[in-house]
């Protein structure tokens, strides 16, 4: 993990100097990212979040989010973007939910402070605007910031103080994972691109000149978009619907219909082609969760969907 955050961190700064990046606000920028990030995949190693939870109890969360926050100052001094409403923003969104963890820490999973933080979580990387918060440089890396915080804060809360079991958060690879991965998706396919033709909502538009970007497209889906939206519905969300409800079946399709209704605003509201087949994308990717017990193998599956739909098909 130490060696992939390294690798794709370094890149990803030799490419932005490369751009014409630099000074004070950039090396501030890089830092604070090359802090959530590392963390972000450091946590994906085994042993890890056990571990610091073991070693230091709900303090390791508590010292995670204030380090977090502490990364968000540095990066709003170093350029100049300081104010006081974006500081009570992002201590809101990392001390709310830490607070809350605290309050259930001793209480089985599914409780109401549970539920609320995911929903909180949810709503402030959906809502929030983002180029408010991360103003450097020109609002370009505002949505992956974010997405990085919120990761973190989901990690101190559901991982180090709360302790919560079965989320699947690591990178890696077990028996009969490819079979789960590559049936999920070629069922999901042959049901989702008829479908959608069908409703007059992708079209087969391949985009052959982009196929030259498909790396940094492919990771920046994997760790941006899938990987944190698996953590959220099928390793928080759908986790503890099934604990509260008892029943797998019940946590697996409401986690998907909500994960549907959470796209009801793409591509303009309310965009009910949109919930159904990100509703239907939900139940393959639950099913692939179940099955592994990863967020990884789920967060593979929910990245390839994105990238044949990035290059092959045109939303209508």
């Amino acid at each position: 993990m130490f060696g992939l955050w390294a690798g794709l961190t370094l890149a990803g700064g030799l490419f932005a100097s490369w751009q014409g990046y630099g000074g004070r606000a950039f090396a501030a920028t890089l830092t604070a990212f090359a802090f959530l990030f590392g963390v972000m995949l450091l946590f994906a190693a085994r042993g890890v979040a056990e571990t610091a939870a073991a070693r230091f109890g709900a303090g390791a969360g508590f010292l995670l989010g204030t380090m977090a926050f502490f990364a968000y100052l540095i990066y709003l001094l170093s350029t100049e973007s300081l104010s006081f409403l974006r500081l009570a923003a992002i201590a809101v969104l990392v001390f709310v939910p830490l607070a809350l963890a605290v309050s259930a820490e001793r209480q089985p999973a599914g409780t109401w402070q549970d539920f609320v933080t995911v929903a909180g979580v949810w709503v402030f990387v959906k809502f929030v605007p983002s180029h408010w918060l991360w103003p450097y440089p020109g609002g370009r890396l505002a949505y992956v910031f974010t997405v990085l915080l919120a990761v973190n804060v989901a990690l101190a809360a559901f991982l180090l103080v709360r302790r919560l079991s079965g989320i699947g958060y690591s990178i890696g690879w077990g028996r009969h994972w490819g079979f789960f991965v590559l049936a999920s998706l070629t069922v999901f396919g042959c049901i989702a691109i008829p479908l959608g033709v069908g409703m007059h909502f992708i079209e087969f538009a391949p985009n052959w000149e982009a196929w030259k970007s498909l790396p940094v497209v492919t990771i920046g889906i994997l760790f941006f978009t899938a990987w944190p939206e698996e953590l959220l519905f099928r390793g928080l969300l759908q986790n503890m619907l099934t604990r509260a409800t008892k029943s797998d079946l019940i946590g697996w399709w409401t986690a998907s219909v909500l994960f549907g209704f959470s796209h009801i605003k793409n591509g303009g509201f309310p965009n009910w082609r949109y919930v159904a087949l990100a509703s239907i994308a939900g139940l393959f990717y639950g099913w692939t969760w179940r099955k592994t017990g990863s967020i990884f193998a789920s967060a593979i599956v929910h990245a390839a969907v994105d990238v044949v739909w990035h290059f092959l098909f045109r939303t209508i």
